[in-house]
């Protein structure tokens, strides 16, 4: 870690994720093949975690953003003294804020004629625990946070090396999990 590009193919992915690894994975010997049979710029990029305003806060299919909001925000408002997360809080994970997702897509569209794949990240790393402190401190639940460790962690670590998408097509992530988590927290409200 962080995960680079070349390391795709580097054994089975991870348990917890594994068929959508793999999905991943045809997917980009699928746009590989066009591109040398019928010259097709498929470009493959491998975004890391988007969040952002509009995303899905639903509690049964949320990601790990938009369902720590949901439940700080509902907690502040019924007045709980705690809310209990899975895991230890130990594993760290990157983010990236939709708008500069959708501003590498176009990047690379506009830019760039590669067959290998280009990560698409934030370049920044935070471990779960201190992400739901920040989440907590912006949505105002003054609660305390509880652990609950007979639920799983997920996969320890998943970063991303990005320095490609920079070179490549120029692009660098530019907003700050605070701004992004604002943002996305005031579109909730």
């Amino acid at each position: 870690m962080p995960f680079r590009e070349e390391a795709l193919w580097d054994g089975y992915p991870e348990e917890t994720n594994a068929p959508y690894g793999i999905a991943k994975k045809a997917l980009l010997v699928q746009c590989q093949a066009y591109r040398r049979q019928y010259g097709m710029n498929a470009v493959y990029l491998l975004p890391v975690n988007l969040y952002g305003p509009r995303d899905n806060f639903h509690p049964d299919s949320s990601h790990v953003i938009p369902a720590l909001i949901r439940k700080c925000a509902e907690a502040r408002q019924r007045g709980d003294s705690e809310i209990t997360l899975w895991g230890d809080g130990s594993p760290t994970r990157e983010f990236l804020f939709v708008a500069d997702a959708a501003e590498a897509i176009v990047a690379a569209a506009q830019s760039y004629d590669g067959a290998d794949p280009v990560n698409i990240g934030s370049g920044d790393e935070i471990s779960i625990r201190d992400l739901a402190n920040k989440i907590a401190l912006l949505t105002a639940f003054a609660g305390r946070i509880t652990w609950d460790v007979s639920k799983p962690n997920g996969q320890p670590r998943r970063c991303l090396e990005v320095t490609r998408a920079e070179r490549e097509f120029g692009f660098r992530a530019h907003t700050s999990l605070d701004a992004g988590l604002k943002a996305t927290i005031d579109c909730k409200r």
